[in-house]
């Protein structure tokens, strides 16, 4: 019996990818391991092996295919003694929203009646109805916003009106009431109301990636659901940028090259372990401790950035962490991080001090416990502990935390343990 070869979630949070391109054709013999496509998630681009071994009977899902989702039959694989006959002919489903636009073309209609324009629910986003359906609420006074749709994509088709009277409309929209769910965060505007606002000026309009897509889907979430509180500390790099200084001479001849970045991600690390407490995720109904040290950091690359996890940071050198981290940065950017590569950690860490920043306040990463944003080194005037004024490298950083998941006092006490790391870097290696 034929095989069907079905889309894959490569990655545990994957619903939909862009199958972007085929490496073998209909015809072609496949064993199991042999890669058959390339497909981009919303992180990367990774190939995609064959499981069982047999003939390409046919492709069903084209190069360049956006938004195809999981479980997806992608192509028909055909085993020994099998032919392209043996491959289920039958219709696909897909051919359900023409049949609802059918529906209003054959549907009597008189020619007098104007079809009602589409509604709109009361937050201003549009309501999905055939224009028969429209036509039958408007003559018997029917809410469509009260009347949920059992069309593609919850349309509301003839179906959903037909029997309904007007008594019967608030009776269908109580029902998700009663359930006692909140109601949704407003949205803001849809495309088409943006769109109109624009329409006498110029423009681009770029279209959203998968990558994109996760980054608005994950930040709104994180911002809607996870309440952050901020805490903010300035710390002196004057003894860091000579000991840093000293290191790379004597690591010049192994051709390692030490970044504050690197200092900055043991030094997190560490107080990781300090204080164990703060070394947290939010889980739902619980929240998950965990032992070792396993740090993000967040790498722009074109149209988004990665966050891969440095594990067991805590256990791992100075250069160590140097070269892996520069390993996982080049191959995020190439768009070449496997899933596991940047999932996980329980804290993170975004610099934009290289780019002239002073301080800002990063977004939290679900289900993260915290993330430190780092702010340029700048010399500034200090009063020292003799009470004399001097001039000194200073770094300013915020850390944003999940409240669900750390307290103000254990949040302070981790920012102290990063700092001191930080102003005593020579106690990081003992």
């Amino acid at each position: 019996m034929p095989i069907e070869i079905l889309m894959p979630a490569l990655s545990p949070t994957m619903e939909e990818g862009t199958l972007a391109k085929w490496l073998v054709k209909e015809g072609d013999t496949v064993s199991s391991g042999d890669v058959m496509c390339e497909i981009e998630t919303d992180k990367a681009t990774m190939e995609f092996e064959a499981v069982d071994e047999g003939v390409i009977g046919k492709i069903l899902i084209a190069d360049g295919s956006e938004g195809v989702k999981v479980n997806t039959a992608i192509a028909v694989l055909l085993e020994d003694g099998e032919s392209a006959d043996d491959i289920d002919q039958s219709p696909a489903p897909a051919a359900a929203p023409k049949e609802v636009e059918a529906e209003a073309a054959t549907a009597p209609v008189e020619k007098s009646a104007p079809v009602p324009a589409a509604p709109a629910a009361a937050d201003g986003s549009r309501i999905f109805a055939s224009p028969l359906a429209r036509r039958i609420a408007a003559d018997k006074g029917l809410d469509l916003a009260s009347i949920k749709g059992s069309g593609p994509r919850g349309r509301i088709v003839k179906a959903d009106v037909e029997g309904l009277s007007k008594s019967d409309a608030p009776k269908a929209a109580a029902a998700p009431e009663a359930a006692g769910k909140p109601a949704p965060m407003a949205a803001g505007p849809d495309a088409d109301a943006v769109l109109k606002i624009y329409a006498d000026r110029e423009f681009e309009e770029v279209k959203l990636d998968g990558m994109r897509k996760t980054i608005a889907a994950r930040l709104t979430e994180a911002k809607q659901t996870v309440p952050h509180f901020y805490l903010r500390r300035d710390i002196q790099l004057d003894a860091l940028m000579a000991f840093r200084a000293q290191l790379n001479k004597q690591l010049e001849p192994r051709g390692v090259k030490l970044s504050v970045n690197d200092f900055i991600i043991k030094a997190c690390a560490l107080a990781l372990q300090q204080v164990p407490d703060a070394n947290s995720v939010w889980a739902g109904d619980r929240t998950l401790k965990l032992k070792p040290s396993d740090v993000a950091v967040a790498v722009a690359i074109e149209g988004g950035l990665f966050t891969p996890v440095l594990k067991d940071a805590e256990m791992k050198s100075l250069s160590a962490l140097s070269a892996e981290m520069k390993d996982l940065a080049t191959r995020a950017r190439d768009r070449k991080l496997a899933p596991h590569e940047y999932q996980g950690g329980s804290f993170a860490i975004s610099n934009l001090g290289m780019m002239g920043i002073d301080n800002f306040d990063a977004v939290i990463n679900p289900p993260h416990g915290a993330i430190l944003a780092v702010g340029a080194g700048v010399k500034k005037p200090v009063v020292g502990a003799d009470g004399e004024l001097a001039i000194a490298t200073v770094m300013s950083v915020t850390l944003s935390v999940d409240h669900r998941v750390i307290d103000g006092a254990l949040g302070a006490e981790l920012l102290n343990a990063i700092k001191d790391n930080l102003e005593a870097p020579m106690t990081m290696l003992a």
